[in-house]
């Protein structure tokens, strides 16, 4: 067992074609995404075919994303009970129709057997070079690989993907966070899942990305390197209906990214967001559109709207309050959906 590493190298990949294509779309607008979007919505679940947002405006949303929490511990569904053979038949679908899709990956405790959001044990230190769980670590990067590598179009080509690993690290909610590690730490374990999965699993295929929460102090204290992450994102909620601090909050962190961006050339986006329950009818239009409209964004992923929790709901949905709002919404000629990205290769 070996634990150097090698410097990243760039090549015309899957990912580095994707990560062109990004830069492309980018100049046209601002990609739209809804988490789990094809496999559950509102009111419904595993479905084949649907679509909150297809529902809503008639196209699907131009990212998609997916979970893998719990494929590492052998687990047939991940995290919000999907079924990886279904992601996996998601994910080839969303890249056949012109879309992209993107992955975050909240593993269980490797030291306390429990969830992603149990940040005791000092777990970072025991995965790396020399820990006590860094077998555990080897075994983990081998399976999400197989499923990443499992990602082929039917002639055998290879679907690139936005994977997103080791989010919101700032805060101290996941035992990767700044409350169970050091940034040298955090740096090593993103370094390093980078290094076995490129390198010793052939995944080239995987444009990476890195995204605090908002809330940071230094956007870059735990930043891994420019030859480790492609895209640089940020997570921003509305969990209080306040629509002034979701603004200010909003114009900050992408103030700050583009920036950030403009001196790494890095592309940018809004990893994760939404206003909880979406208690304001206008909200996209008014609220989001105004708030993001200035910056080059790549993508705003929306999260999920979850069958089972009525709390977890944040993209518009037949019947929603908002669908009238979401159909402005649609036809903003800077909101991209698949069908505006077909022709962009």
């Amino acid at each position: 067992m070996t634990c150097a590493l090698v410097t990243a190298g760039n090549t015309s990949t899957p990912a580095n074609q994707l990560l062109k294509r990004l830069k492309a779309i980018q100049l046209k607008g601002v990609m739209v995404g809804h988490q789990d979007d094809p496999v559950y919505g509102q009111n419904w679940k595993w479905e084949r075919g649907r679509s909150d947002v297809k529902e809503v405006c008639g196209d699907y949303p131009a990212v998609m994303g997916f979970e893998l929490g719990g494929i590492e511990l052998g687990h047939k569904a991940n995290i919000d009970q999907v079924p990886f053979d279904r992601m996996r038949d998601e994910i080839i679908e969303q890249h056949l129709r012109g879309g992209i899709s993107t992955l975050s990956w909240h593993p269980f405790n490797p030291v306390t057997g429990k969830n992603a959001w149990d940040p005791s044990g000092n777990p970072v230190r025991t995965l790396l070079c020399g820990g006590a769980q860094q077998d555990k670590f080897e075994q983990w990067i081998g399976i999400v690989a197989n499923f990443l590598n499992s990602l082929k179009t039917p002639n055998g080509q290879k679907v690139p993907v936005i994977f997103r690993p080791w989010h919101e690290m700032n805060g101290g909610w996941f035992w990767w966070g700044a409350e169970s590690t050091t940034p040298e730490e955090f740096k090593q374990l993103f370094v390093t899942t980078h290094q076995k999965l490129t390198k010793d699993y052939g995944c080239d295929h995987l444009v990476w990305c890195y995204s605090p929460n908002t809330g940071f102090q230094d956007y870059l204290a735990q930043y891994p390197g420019d030859s480790y992450v492609d895209i640089l994102g940020i997570d921003i909620y509305d969990f209080k209906h306040d629509n002034a601090t979701y603004t200010k909050n909003v114009k900050h962190d992408l103030s700050e990214l583009t920036r950030i961006g403009k001196e790494k050339q890095k592309l940018i986006a809004l990893t994760e967001t939404g206003a909880q329950q979406l208690p304001d009818a206008n909200w996209f239009t008014e609220v989001f559109w105004k708030a993001v409209e200035p910056f080059p964004i790549s993508y705003a992923l929306f999260w999920r709207n979850a069958w089972d929790n009525h709390k977890e709901l944040y993209m518009a949905a037949p019947g929603h309050l908002t669908a009238p709002n979401f159909k402005k919404f649609y036809k903003i000629e800077k909101t991209l959906f698949v069908n505006d990205m077909k022709d962009t290769k």
